[in-house]
């Protein structure tokens, strides 16, 4: 079993830098993609930002965050950092790490994160 463990949200005013953390804890063989989503109340859940590792390893980001927002991980401490830059008030979501994690007992399974709350004032 994996459990996703999320920090780092909270108020910031509109210019200003938060940095997600997503702490990937349990059994696992490989872990294939480190993801980050948000979501606005009323809205689909939207992927920002993504790690896709295979032959080679992918970097994929949404269009309106790219150039502001950097995916990275540290995979000898299984965690997934989104740092966040030039924040704009559009930007205020419920964000959520997901993570494609691979066991000989499991297969592949998606993991969600609880969600952490990203608010920008203006």
């Amino acid at each position: 079993q994996v459990t996703l463990v999320e920090s780092g949200g909270g108020l910031v005013q509109a210019g200003g830098s938060l940095r997600l953390s997503c702490e990937v804890l349990g059994r696992f063989f490989k872990i294939n993609t480190m993801e980050w989503w948000r979501q606005v109340p009323g809205k689909q859940r939207d992927r920002v930002a993504g790690i896709f590792t295979g032959s080679q390893t992918n970097v994929r980001y949404e269009d309106s965050v790219k150039g502001r927002f950097t995916i990275s991980r540290d995979e000898a401490k299984n965690t997934v950092y989104l740092q966040m830059d030039s924040l704009k008030p559009e930007d205020t979501a419920v964000y959520y790490c997901s993570v494609n994690a691979y066991d000989f007992s499991t297969g592949s399974v998606q993991y969600w994160g609880q969600g952490t709350q990203v608010t920008v004032s203006s």
